[in-house]
């Protein structure tokens, strides 16, 4: 999924303050947001919708657990496809499939990594034999069982020095 993003818009100091404290807690009421950077609730409400609507903010979510709902494997499966041209097929047939909950173009050995929560090795061994190699296109596939996810977390805020297109700007 693209997601385009207005590359003349600057983020500045108050811009970076409210993703700060949205990204912590996507909760945070704006009229508190507002007190912490000196500036009113309609502003803050403003400035927001402002990302919204250019894209940097993409939406805002509740976050579960899967060993909470009992899916207790974390794989990554690199997949390799027959041809380039086919990916946008095999995207859509993956995006069928609930426990994948990323889906990656990558560079390197395979054309996709994906990533996907199972409850159980039978479950993962169904997913992959059953469902993901059945897709047309799909040449072979390369399975990581995940042991521990050791960092978790969005992308830092403070002191961002980039546009929206990535480029490097001025330092608000």
């Amino acid at each position: 999924m693209t997601i385009n993003i207005d590359p003349n818009l600057q983020i500045d100091a108050i811009d970076q303050k409210i993703l700060a404290f949205l990204v912590k807690n996507a909760r945070m009421p704006f009229l508190e947001i507002a007190r912490e950077c000196g500036v009113s609730g309609a502003a803050i409400h403003q400035r927001v919708k402002k990302m919204e609507n250019s894209g940097i903010i993409t939406g805002s979510r509740l976050l579960v657990k899967p060993q909470a709902l009992g899916l207790n494997i974390c794989v990554f499966v690199g997949v390799s496809l027959s041809q380039s041209n086919i990916y946008p097929q095999v995207v859509d047939a993956l995006k069928k499939i609930p426990e994948i909950v990323e889906c990656h173009f990558v560079t390197g050995d395979h054309s996709l990594l994906i990533k996907l929560y199972c409850f159980d090795n039978d479950h993962l061994m169904n997913i992959l034999i059953n469902t993901i190699q059945n897709i047309p296109g799909i040449e072979k596939t390369e399975t990581w069982v995940s042991l521990d996810q050791a960092i978790e977390r969005q992308v830092w805020v403070k002191d961002y020095k980039y546009n929206a297109s990535g480029n490097k700007g001025k330092k608000s």
